[in-house]
């Protein structure tokens, strides 16, 4: 079965859907989708490292992720600057650098499309085997850090006083959405990863009650964009990961539609969860 490469295409797109979902619904719960960004375009510096010292592209890439997020908890502890003018030009920094260095190395030949916009078409097995390992143990860690980091979604100061360690489930969702970009990217590519992560949240939010259902549907939106995505991009020969974006993004304005849904009250706080 796996020789299709649609078929692994296909499969491989569902396991990064179904490990966006959950993580999705804390992006749009927490305003984090700015940061989501930055990650994303940190993701090619991570390439460019991994290209020049020859070492592992996914640990590179985590890496570089890892380090985004570090700088940016030690940049805001120093409240010099407003969090989004951080992560503005963290975001833009690294994009930047990533780009210079691909352009010194001029001994290597890099796509950098595919990088930037995705190539699940040529997904191999192996990559099968990453994406659905790595799901499966984002999101055990997510189910471990549910309760914490939904308290301290609704009130940072609540989840200290319950003894939640609320930092400290911060700290582990910023590794979470790193080790998320750093599997996604061959999927979606660099620039589209943020949407998958909140474009199903964001439609899941209209149909949920309480934020458990929310997750779940938000997994199952990601999934039917993926193969709807997929099918368009088949039919209409059309760049596939641009293509499960679109999709997304058609589904999440379906359900804007007064006949779709009704705005549901399982919400809980002022950061809407």
């Amino acid at each position: 079965m796996l020789d299709d490469f649609f078929v692994r295409a296909l499969i491989a797109g569902i396991g990064v859907a179904l490990t966006a979902g959950p993580l999705g619904c804390f992006v749009v719960w927490r305003r984090m989708a700015y940061f989501g960004d930055t990650m994303a375009h940190s993701a090619l510096l991570g390439v460019a490292l991994s290209l020049f010292f020859e070492v592992n592209l996914l640990l590179s890439v985590f890496g570089i992720a890892v380090v985004v997020s570090l700088l940016l908890l030690g940049l805001q502890r120093k409240q010099s600057l407003s969090a989004d003018a951080l992560l503005g030009i963290l975001s833009h920094s690294a994009l930047a650098i990533g780009l210079v260095l691909v352009a010194f190395m001029t001994w290597v030949r890099i796509d950098l499309i595919a990088f930037l916009f995705g190539d699940i078409l040529a997904v191999t097995p192996a990559d099968i085997a990453l994406i659905w390992g790595g799901g499966a143990l984002v999101v055990t860690a997510l189910a471990f850090l549910w309760r914490p980091l939904i308290a301290s979604t609704v009130s940072e100061d609540l989840a200290e006083a319950e003894g939640m360690k609320p930092a400290q489930a911060r700290l582990f969702f910023m590794l979470l959405m790193a080790l998320v970009i750093a599997i996604a990217m061959k999927i979606v590519g660099i620039m589209l990863i943020t949407s998958m992560l909140i474009i199903p949240a964001a439609t899941a939010r209209r149909f949920s009650a309480s934020p458990e259902v929310m997750a779940v549907l938000a997994s199952l939106i990601g999934v039917l964009a993926v193969v709807g995505g997929l099918f368009g991009s088949l039919h209409y020969d059309t760049p596939s990961g641009p293509s499960i974006v679109v999709a997304a993004l058609l589904l999440f304005i379906l359900s804007l539609l007064p006949a779709a849904g009704r705005k549901t009250s399982g919400r809980a706080g002022s950061k809407g969860v």
